[in-house]
This record gives C-alpha cells, structure tokens and sequence, in this order.
C-alpha cells in the first residue's frame, strides 16, 4: 500500500499559516438581571482589584462559549441551570488592559427568589447601571436591558418575573419596571388582553378589592403595536 501523504498546512497569499497570525483571547461575561424593589438590577461579581463586574471567564480549549458561561454562572455567582442566551461580541482592542481580549456577552433573566440569597445587586436606572463596573460591562449591561426589552414588547413576561398566575395590575407594574416609565391603565390591558388569558379565580391578597387572575396565553404574542406603545 502507498502510504498516504501528511496533510500540507494551509497557508495564505503571503505564505502565512494561522499560528503566523497574533489571537486574542477570548472571554465570556453574563448580564443576569432581575427585578429587586420595584426596579430592574444586575447581579455582579466583586474583582480581585475590588472593581465590580459581571459574571465571566475566559473560554478554555476545547469549550463552547455557552458552556465556558454556564461555568461562569456556577463558579462566580453560584447559578446553575440558567438559561441565557448570547447578546452581542465585544471587541474593541482597547477593551482589557490586560491584553487583547474578546468577549462574548450574554443575558439571563431570574427573579429575584431564583437568586443567591447574598448576591450583589447593582440597580439599574433606565438602561445604565449604577455603579461604576469594570471593562466596557456598563455597556453590556446596557445592550442587555435593550434585548429584554425588545423581547418584553413581542411577548408577555417572556422570562417568567411573575408567577403563573397574575392580575393584569401586577402585569402591568411589571411592565412599567422593565421599560422605565408610566403606562396609562387602560391602554395597556388593550394591549395584552389577547395575548392573555382569564383563570376564573380571583385574588386573595392585599387589603384591596379581590382582582381577575390571569394566565400567559397559549402563544403569549403582543400585537404589532406594542413596541410603539411601550417605547414612545
């Protein structure tokens, strides 16, 4: 038999193979928000440097990014299981002192129960948290509250904030913490009306009159004009 031939290594128009070629390295980092007092916050992680952060690590050979996050969550901020999904890359060279440093940051969404009981919280005043944090996270923070967003206007309660069962003041409350601002009672029960359904209970709690308990519909979808309502 012929022996086969070893693999040629690939190399460019300059003659170049990739280990020619300077690699940054790459990270990870998690944007975890929740509601906490009525407001939105993010969960942070204190540095070695006392500067606070989110969530992260570097990706080691052989890993996906999703699972170098799933081990960020457990290690850092004690979650496991947590569904997140990937936000956006982050690759200003600038970005780490430390070197050339990209990062892959992503989003979680729990509520505040779902949440080590000693987390640090930092709140979160319109789309900007408010603390100083480390690296560009004040901006992955920011890109992470504009994708809840996005999703919150498709959807009713997407990430599951309130319970199964809600009246359509605790809904809108909700809504209210998530985009930042007031909206009118009547407009928004027109808005997700249809895209929730009636329990045949009633509340029980609070000195108040007993209120209709609700349910996510079968699809949850807001009509089309939601995000104008909730964004003007």
């Amino acid at each position: 038999m012929t022996p086969h031939a070893a693999p040629t290594e690939w190399r460019d128009a300059d003659g170049k193979a990739l280990t020619d070629y300077p690699r940054p390295s790459v990270a990870v980092d998690v944007a975890v928000l929740t509601v906490h007092a009525g407001q939105l916050h993010v969960l942070v992680v204190e540095r070695p440097d006392d500067a606070l952060a989110l969530p992260g690590s570097f990706l080691r050979p052989g890993e996906r990014l999703a699972d170098a996050a799933e081990r960020a969550l457990r290690t850092k901020a004690g979650l496991v299981g947590t569904d997140f999904h990937q936000l956006a890359m982050f690759d200003s060279p600038e970005r780490d002192a430390r070197g050339w440093v990209l990062s892959m940051a992503h989003r979680a969404t729990l509520r505040r129960d779902q949440l080590p009981t000693d987390a640090t919280l930092v709140r979160i005043d319109g789309r900007t948290a408010t603390a100083t944090m480390a690296f560009d996270h004040a901006d992955m923070v920011s890109r992470a509250v504009d994708d809840l967003r996005a999703r919150y206007a498709r959807r009713v309660d997407p990430s599951g904030l309130l319970a199964n069962t809600f009246t359509v003041l605790e809904l809108r409350h909700l809504y209210e913490t998530v985009f930042d601002r007031p909206l009118p009672k009547d407009s928004f029960r027109r808005l997700v009306i249809d895209a929730i359904q009636a329990t045949g209970q009633m509340s029980s709690s609070g000195a108040g009159r007993p209120a209709e308990l609700f349910c996510r519909g079968a699809d949850a979808e807001l009509s089309a004009g939601a995000a104008g309502m909730l964004t003007d």
